[in-house]
């Protein structure tokens, strides 16, 4: 398998398991590589860890639903895997420099980090 399409892969398979908790070996075996040499070349590839990329794409989708659901912050921090709202809280300001409740209140904007793409298909 060429080497890209398999990170390009992996990557997809994150996309679908962001509301999941997935390990770093299962990423790469989609890939068909070590788990050290998958992290290695995303890195490379995508600018970002494997760790950086699944927090940063998690944040923007909570911040995408907090503007277009009614839904509670809290039920948004336990899908995205924060075990409680002063975590996501935290890790949300720190990466839109808003709060959940600011927002919310549909009068900031937010960060968008989009899907890393290697390639057109």
């Amino acid at each position: 398998m060429d080497t890209i399409k398999g990170i390009q892969k992996a990557v997809d398979y994150i996309e679908g398991h962001l509301t999941e908790s997935v390990d770093y070996d299962s990423i790469a075996s989609q890939a068909y590589m070590s788990s050290y040499n998958f992290q290695r070349l995303f890195a490379i590839l995508c600018d970002y860890t494997v760790g950086e990329y699944i927090r940063n794409r998690r944040l923007a989708l909570a911040g995408s639903e907090l503007l277009a659901t009614d839904e509670k912050v809290i039920d948004i921090a336990l899908k995205f895997g924060y075990d409680s709202p002063e975590s996501f809280t935290r890790a949300f300001t720190r990466f839109h420099g808003k709060s959940p409740s600011t927002a919310r209140s549909g009068k900031a904007h937010l960060k968008v980090f989009p899907k890393c793409l290697l390639m057109r298909y």
